[in-house]
């Protein structure tokens, strides 16, 4: 949503020890032990058993088993080319609109790149065209902000040359919010289906796809909206929106990502994208 012009598994079970059986969730003893094991003392089979025991749950579980703590990269998604937009810790590769530095607002908190108020929105230093994002993002109660692309800095708000993925505490707004402005929506122009982003609070996963002027929103796995920049259904929806006072608004082939602030507390993770050929 903008603001006026004026700124503001269930736990994976240890492997059971050698010789026992897994059947419907439960271990079940093992089978008899081999005849020479039987010939050591009950304080020796003991012992083994023991090692064996620890030696199987302590064994260490594959990266590919394994999911990547936020804000880093497994070693498949560095081979596919994907690389981190946030380290966790600092605000390298990021400044504010028509800044050189990033504003007061923003603050890396707990490992989240995080508005803290009202102030300026927040600024990729690289532009792109391209690509495939995805992050994570959790919002305050009644919170409202957005993900925006192919972002410049020709105007004077984000909003006015880039398109909106909608970030929203649904559930927190005034009665009569419409798909169009809701969680996942393409703001005021596509909307999103009902029941996707989760209660205030929580972490939402995002993932937006830009494959020439084709333009997917993905919200906790689902596909929530979709259309081409610079079609004739795109360009229409446009001109019967508040986008037809900016003649720039969606014209751009590559611009900057910017997280909005909206003067709310929106905290943002795990941020990576892959940038199309």
């Amino acid at each position: 949503m903008h603001r006026p012009a004026s700124h503001f598994q269930p736990p994976t079970l240890a492997k059971p020890p050698v010789g026992c059986e897994h059947i419907q969730g439960c271990f079940v003893a093992p089978s008899p032990m081999p005849e020479p094991l039987m010939t050591l003392p009950p304080s020796g089979r003991a012992l083994l058993a023991a090692v064996l025991l620890a030696a199987t749950v302590s064994a260490p579980v594959s990266l590919t088993a394994q999911q990547a703590p936020p804000n880093t990269l497994t070693p498949a998604e560095r081979s596919a080319g994907w690389q981190l937009l946030f380290d966790g810790s600092t605000t390298t590769g990021w400044r504010g609109f028509r800044l050189d530095s990033v504003p007061a607002n923003w603050k890396v908190i707990d490992g989240a790149l995080t508005c803290v108020g009202d102030g300026l929105d927040l600024l990729t230093d690289r532009t792109y065209a391209g690509f495939e994002l995805t992050l994570d993002w959790m919002i305050a109660p009644k919170g409202n902000s957005g993900i925006l692309y192919r972002v410049t800095e020709v105007e004077d708000e984000t909003y006015w040359t880039g398109p909106e993925f909608q970030l929203l505490d649904d559930a927190g707004q005034p009665p009569g919010l419409t798909r169009i402005t809701a969680a996942g929506a393409v703001y005021a122009l596509y909307p999103a289906p009902v029941g996707l982003v989760k209660p205030a609070g929580q972490w939402n996963t995002t993932r937006i796809v830009i494959n020439g002027n084709e333009v997917q929103h993905w919200l906790n796995g689902t596909l929530a909206a979709q259309y081409v920049l610079g079609s004739a259904d795109f360009n229409d929806r446009v001109a019967k929106s508040k986008f037809s006072k900016w003649p720039g608004f969606g014209k751009a082939a590559a611009g900057h990502i910017a997280l909005q602030s909206h003067g709310g507390r929106v905290a943002f993770r795990d941020i990576k994208i892959k940038v199309a050929p």
